[in-house]
């Protein structure tokens, strides 16, 4: 059990079963449409199972296995669940039509078997995936800034709904986001290992955005792993904010510029992952037959979790935990769904 729970010793849920339950709902529906409205998307269908082999499943930081079973009616081809829908997203953006401005958004429902259950890690993954076409010439930091500024507001406006409708739940959330590289954040605290640099920095600034995360920073070491084939590791990063409940950084969305022909090579080659390049989804890139988008994932559960007050995320979720957790949130007064 995670230390952040030992700590709450005298935790008690500022919202009661069924008050937790409705307000999850109005976060949900508030952030989702001013999000869509915000990034001019369109909320679309998505899979929870893909055909495996194909490349399509994210690979996240290329250790973690895929949950996995045959169909008897597919001529027991391989059936995988989702872990993310990073790649999916931009092919449905091509297939169906969309053009530079627009976007899709969808609720991305996975298991990551592999997860290490805390206070803000389950089995059970909901986020919300979106993805929008953008022009090479607009594949660049400023792009991505503009775009993180724009979640934060929707962020900070979900935050002052929530207290409307729930005085009691406070805002904290700062007036503004700060942007820092992952090389200068090492610079600033080259003791500190990369989760402790981010505890440092969401406490000082509230809320922030690491930029350029995966590949090596001067230490040689990258500040976190990400998949080489989608995000572009020098136009990418995390929004973290601070979580006084917990006394520690809450990653709320992993976000990026997507790789074009010249950055999925790169990365390939630097993650020795070339054998990559043969499989469906990495052609379509380096034959230029996907259009250049940007997009990310934002936790449902993180989000309802931080606006909520809550100090575990089974809190607002349903999920399986093992004993050990199970026993410690109850002697804490954590009531998981």
């Amino acid at each position: 059990m995670a230390n952040s729970i030992s700590r709450q010793h005298e935790y008690q849920s500022k919202l009661n079963f069924k008050e937790t339950h409705i307000a999850i709902k109005s976060c949900k529906d508030y952030f989702e449409k001013s999000l869509s409205e915000s990034l001019n998307l369109l909320k679309v269908s998505a899979p929870i199972i893909l055909k495996g082999g194909m490349g399509l499943n994210d690979n996240l930081n290329g250790v973690e296995r895929t949950v996995s079973f045959d169909a008897i009616d597919l001529n027991k081809e391989k059936i995988e669940i989702v872990q993310s829908l990073a790649k999916w997203k931009r092919i449905a953006l091509s297939e169906y039509g969309f053009k530079i401005g627009e976007g899709l958004y969808t609720d991305m429902h996975a298991i990551r078997r592999d997860e290490s259950l805390d206070s803000l890690h389950s089995l059970y993954v909901d986020q919300w995936d979106w993805e929008k076409v953008i022009s090479l010439e607009k594949r660049n930091i400023s792009t991505l800034k503009e775009e993180v500024q724009k979640i934060y507001n929707v962020l900070r406006k979900t935050e002052k709904h929530v207290h409307q409708l729930y005085p009691e739940l406070k805002p904290m959330l700062p007036e503004k986001i700060f942007f820092i590289r992952s090389d200068e954040l090492e610079y600033l605290y080259p003791d500190k290992d990369p989760k402790e640099r981010e505890d440092i920095i969401a406490k000082k600034y509230g809320a922030v955005f690491i930029m350029q995360i995966g590949g090596p920073m001067p230490s040689g070491k990258s500040h976190d792993k990400r998949s080489p084939d989608y995000d572009d590791w020098t136009l990418n990063g995390d929004i973290i904010l601070w979580y006084p409940l917990l006394n520690r950084a809450l990653e709320l969305s992993s976000m990026g510029i997507r790789v074009d022909r010249k950055a999925l090579l790169k990365q390939l080659r630097i993650s020795k992952d070339e054998h990559r390049k043969t499989l469906d989804y990495h052609q379509a890139i380096l034959n230029g037959n996907l259009p250049h988008t940007i997009g990310g994932g934002i936790g449902q559960s993180r989000l309802c979790m931080f606006l909520l007050k809550k100090a575990h995320i089974g809190e607002v979720q349903a999920s399986v935990w093992n004993e050990a957790t199970i026993k410690e949130c109850k002697k804490r007064n954590i009531p998981l769904l």
